[in-house]
């Protein structure tokens, strides 16, 4: 389901879980950044952001302003907070219901997750080198449930048919993996380059539900998205460099 500027997950998750990623279209900026950018680091007008994010939280009825983080590519996760301080992590959970988890995003992939008795919620910004260095693996351990008791939502990312690696890539997810058949999972998720030599089509999905499989999170839905594939719908920064921030979040309401 989805409205102009939105794409509401369709995960069975309870009714108290909200949760949403916002589309590129329906805002205030302009140039590269047209026009529903929520990021403040990427070269956008500081009244178009401010006006974006004023729009977001109006819409969405946001109980606080989003924990925003200064993302870098790490596996690093934070509880969330509603008191407006930029947090340097690559995810962040909460189990109050006035905080709003959120990550940015183009072309990197949001990860959404709840237990099912919606208690706790995070949300996780797995670029392919956060995800093989554990920052979903670190948040699912973070947020302290059994993991058959949880879900995960895979947001707009870019597809396997785009998403072009070296071998380096493919070392890393296998120097971090859990196990063999963790291994086996990952190397499924590669497929050679049949035009570059050394050189793989990534399945960045697939990698995610393999991580989430060997830790026992089997409940996952979502991952039928490709930014790069959609330039009318979503932000890439693989095909425009110049270009805004998704922004994809999680909260709980009062019971």
């Amino acid at each position: 389901m989805s409205s102009n500027h939105y794409l509401i997950p369709n995960w069975p998750a309870p009714a108290r879980v909200r949760a949403a990623t916002t589309l590129r279209t329906g805002g205030h900026s302009a140039g590269g950044f047209s026009s529903f950018n929520l990021a403040a680091h990427v070269g956008d007008q500081e009244e178009a952001v401010a006006a974006n994010r004023l729009q977001l939280r109006e819409e969405l009825k946001l109980p606080s302003e989003p924990q925003w983080m200064e993302q870098i590519h790490s596996d690093k996760v934070i509880e969330g907070s509603n008191d407006d301080l930029v947090r340097t992590a690559d995810a962040c959970f909460s189990c109050n219901n006035d905080v709003v988890c959120a990550v940015l995003t183009a072309d990197c992939l949001p990860v959404l997750l709840c237990d099912n008795t919606g208690t706790r919620v995070a949300a996780v910004h797995a670029g392919w080198r956060g995800l093989a260095g554990g920052v979903l693996r670190n948040t699912v351990e973070a947020m302290a449930c059994e993991t058959t008791e949880m879900m995960a939502w895979l947001g707009p990312a870019i597809g396997a048919e785009a998403f072009e690696t070296g071998i380096d890539v493919l070392e890393m997810f296998f120097e971090n993996s859990m196990s063999g058949g963790h291994t086996g999972a990952i190397a499924s998720c590669f497929r050679p380059h049949v035009k570059k030599p050394l050189y793989f089509l990534a399945d960045i999905y697939a990698l995610a539900r393999a991580e989430l499989a060997e830790m026992g999170v089997t409940q996952v839905y979502g991952g039928d998205f490709c930014t790069v594939s959609e330039p009318e719908r979503f932000f890439s920064y693989r095909r425009e460099k110049v270009t805004g921030r998704m922004a994809s979040l999680i909260w709980m309401e009062n019971p």
